[in-house]
């Protein structure tokens, strides 16, 4: 199975995809330290809200949020789209999206680089409840990135967290996706449930970032998906960059694939 990733070209209408290939995609993940992912929590490139025209943009990313009936999804997107709060939200019945467009610029060790990409994000909406998990399950292999969220108010929401990873793991694009946690609805301290040393624990254990979020406020809302924005732009960098696969990747002593797969072996990116 292949997951796309979809890049505009620039001075030019149309778009091109290209397949990542599991093994190449995997291997690159192998590679990315895990304390990687809770260390991008902390240090962010700049991304800003930018104002674009239809097709104006250099990457389509598809992220996916998911997580039990009645945690905030809707109202977290809608937050971050829209920078507004609607607390008259229905449950979502079957699977919705939102989108944004943002100039992502790129992190070196010294800063920011200065080279800038236009990102549109597609934030696509599942429904919580069982009766739709066979829908939202088939939109797990398209997604790019997930925000993975529970209810700091519901104990039950947080424990099915493992459950919710189970289905990534055998659903997703590979066995490791990109995947914030994010605890939501922590404007209401008087009703939380779920404290966040255990949060942060479940979180060490994925090795993923973990954050309390408020969509009635907008706590950490940005920051959230900005972590998961910058966690798959350098994957997709790492992608590009590596032209040496080793033998266990393609099966050969070569250490790189034929010439006839090189355009298979390049990220879509």
């Amino acid at each position: 199975m292949a997951m796309r990733i979809y890049l505009k070209k620039k001075k030019d209408t149309h778009e091109i995809s290209v397949s990542v290939i599991p093994a190449v995609w995997n291997w690159v993940s192998a590679q990315i330290p895990k304390d990687n992912a809770v260390a991008a929590s902390k240090k962010l490139p700049t991304i800003t809200t930018i104002t674009m025209t239809d097709g104006d943009y250099d990457y389509l990313i598809k992220l996916l949020a998911l997580g039990d009936s009645g945690v905030g999804k809707t109202t977290f997107l809608y937050r971050y789209t829209d920078n507004k709060f609607n607390p008259k939200f229905i449950t979502t019945v079957g699977i919705d999206f939102r989108e944004k467009r943002v100039a992502y610029n790129t992190q070196g060790p010294n800063g920011p680089t200065g080279k800038a990409f236009k990102v549109h994000l597609q934030l696509w909406d599942t429904a919580g409840q069982e009766r739709f998990r066979s829908l939202t399950t088939a939109f797990f292999r398209d997604a790019m990135g997930f925000l993975l969220m529970f209810d700091l108010t519901s104990q039950q929401s947080f424990l099915n967290v493992r459950n919710w990873m189970s289905q990534l793991q055998a659903n997703a694009y590979c066995e490791n996706p990109d995947i914030v946690l994010i605890g939501n609805k922590a404007d209401l301290p008087d009703q939380r449930e779920v404290n966040e040393r255990q949060a942060r624990d479940l979180a060490e254990k994925y090795s993923i970032p973990y954050f309390e979020t408020s969509a009635a406020t907008g706590q950490n809302v940005e920051k959230a998906v900005e972590t998961l924005l910058d966690l798959i732009m350098k994957r997709m960098e790492q992608c590009v960059e590596k032209t040496h696969i080793p033998d266990t990747v393609n099966g050969s002593s070569s250490g790189k694939l034929d010439g006839e797969k090189s355009a298979e072996k390049k990220c879509a990116c």
